[in-house]
């Protein structure tokens, strides 16, 4: 089979101000990024807003493995299969990082015949947003350090400051650096580092704000900083939060592009799920619900991370209904949780897939506990036997979940019409009673526990000396009355990336607290989650090239 980026070099684009017209939108409420990719105006909310919402799909899955899951394949796939089925219907993805793409991860525009194109751009620098939200931070962090530089006449105290700087890109060198070394004039000499730009809290910010207004108000709470009498110092002290806002005037509007079938995608926004609330945009889910039918967007990783904070952060602050959750998963994805290594994932394994179905069932049941109808897709392969695929059928009714088989990455949309249509079958037969799991105004304390205890199933939480003094500080300073984002490995359900499956009889240990006032949550980091990933071993960018005709290879 040809490579993604064949597959997409091939493709028949339209120009985007065709896919516009399918969704309604005028040529006032679209700004053209070239000829294939265009920024939608926000204005279109304004005009719509007396217009019926359409069904929201959450698209998420199972822990993921190195066997792979294809859950952006799946989300672009159901919504070509909604298309071939005569429904109006938009894909919502997150912006890829640059990150991933030059490291092991890859890009996120989808695979195969389910792709979300111009794929080359998408994956790459796209239309700048991510610039945009690099230069905001640092920015900020600049004018943090002049602060101390002229005087510091907010008394902040060098060693408290809070606020590092990010780049977009792996690079495990940038973690811990000391800076202003040199002489007088070089600035306050003090250590600090480097987040990877999805980690950044305005990434955060541009995702959960509700127009400029509300980005600029958030923007201005982000704290940067304690004084020396322990009080926070915000981006409002530091009088940055105009300029911040400035640099994000574009970027706060979602961006339109299309599938390799020319079904509308709306790409907007790109927070990791394992140490950010992996959701894109508020504004672009919003834009999204307007104008189709059927919006189909997608959560980050497993769904003990990208679904949780879906539901208990963004569908909160957004008052956002979904109408249905699609689980993705693969027979080689449950039966790697079952014990198999990978070099045998091929071979028939009954006994190993029904272990690692455990980990499938774990998510139906989280799912539920909010309200929300639940649909398994599987990602079928060539590999697959009838008897594995009848073992997870049959498990799926057990717990109560409808169930499709998809092949969207060879077969494109024909490939998810099963899906498609059992979607809209769910949404049409059985009412989704949304509810987050927890109460915000409850106690730091006891909202980890519910998520640790409901979602990973953990025995409880505890705290590490240095966490327990964090959470002092954030009840000192009035911050606890906020939902949790937490940062945890995606590889399990627990802290420790190594135990698949559905383990059980297990704490997680919370080793740092991070208040994100702006973002209007609390950061708990958990394990050896790093806010700045490394590249391994073999980097995808080793792999990749540009030809002399412009032909890229490589990329994924």
């Amino acid at each position: 089979m040809k490579t993604d980026v064949q597959i997409a070099q091939e493709a028949n684009l339209l120009p985007i101000s065709q896919i516009a017209q399918t969704l309604d939108i005028s040529d006032d409420e679209l700004e053209l990024y070239g000829k294939y990719k265009a920024k939608l105006s926000l204005d279109i909310l304004q005009r719509l807003e007396n217009k019926k919402d359409g069904k929201l799909i959450l698209v998420t899955a199972v822990n993921p493995t190195p066997a792979g899951e294809g859950k952006t394949t799946i989300n672009v796939g159901l919504s070509m299969g909604l298309h071939k089925i005569g429904k109006k219907a938009v894909t919502l993805l997150r912006e890829p990082s640059l990150g991933p793409c030059f490291g092991i991860k890859g890009g996120a525009a989808g695979g195969g015949y389910a792709q979300v194109v111009p794929m080359e751009d998408i994956n790459l620098h796209f239309t700048g947003d991510f610039h945009a939200i690099t230069s905001a931070h640092n920015l900020l962090a600049a004018m943090v350090d002049n602060h101390l530089q002229q005087g510091n006449a907010l008394n902040i105290d060098p060693k408290r400051v809070v606020w590092k700087r990010v780049v977009d890109m792996n690079d495990r060198a940038l973690r811990k650096i000391v800076i202003g070394m040199g002489g007088k004039a070089d600035g306050v000499m003090r250590e600090s580092g480097f987040d990877i730009t999805v980690a950044s809290e305005i990434m955060a910010i541009l995702c959960l704000a509700n127009g400029l207004s509300d980005l600029k108000n958030r923007l201005g709470r982000m704290v940067v900083a304690y004084t020396m009498s322990g009080e926070a110092v915000t981006a409002n002290d530091i009088n940055a939060t105009g300029a911040m806002a400035l640099l994000l005037k574009d970027a706060i509007k979602p961006n339109l592009v299309q599938t390799l079938e020319n079904t509308p995608a709306i790409i907007h926004g790109g927070p990791f799920a394992n140490i950010a609330h992996g959701c894109n945009s508020v504004m672009a889910t919003r834009i999204g619900l307007k104008l189709a039918d059927y919006v189909v967007t997608e959560a980050g990783f497993g769904a003990d991370l990208g679904a949780e904070k879906f539901f208990d952060i963004k569908c909160r602050f957004a008052s956002l209904k979904p109408d249905a959750a699609v689980i993705v998963a693969t027979v080689k994805a449950l039966k790697m949780n079952g014990g198999v290594a990978k070099a045998d994932l091929n071979a028939e394994n009954l006994e190993a897939l029904s272990k690692g179905i455990e980990n499938l069932e774990q998510h139906i049941s989280n799912m539920k506990k909010y309200g929300v109808p639940v649909i398994v897709a599987i990602n079928r392969f060539a590999q697959d036997t009838d008897a594995e695929l009848e073992l997870l059928r049959s498990r799926c009714e057990t717990q109560g979940a409808d169930f499709a088989l998809t092949e969207v990455f060879a077969k494109g949309g024909e490939g998810g019409i099963e899906l498609a249509k059992k979607v809209v079958e769910v949404c049409e037969t059985k009412a989704s009673n949304f509810a987050p799991l927890y109460d915000e105004n409850d106690s730091i304390e006891n909202k980890l526990n519910i998520i640790a205890k409901e979602i990973y199933h953990a025995d409880g939480v505890n705290f590490t000396a240095s966490a327990q003094k964090d959470l002092d500080t954030i009840k000192k300073l009035g911050y606890d009355n906020m939902p949790i984002c937490v940062a945890k490995t995606q590889y399990s359900f627990s802290d420790n990336p190594s135990l698949l499956g559905a383990p059980r009889n297990f704490e997680i240990t919370v080793r740092e607290l991070r208040i994100s006032a702006g973002a209007n949550f609390i950061v708990a980091l958990t394990g050896d989650i790093m806010t700045m990933p490394g590249l391994p071993k073999v980097p995808a960018a080793n792999g990749m090239d540009i030809l002399e005709d412009g032909t890229i290879i490589g990329l994924s």
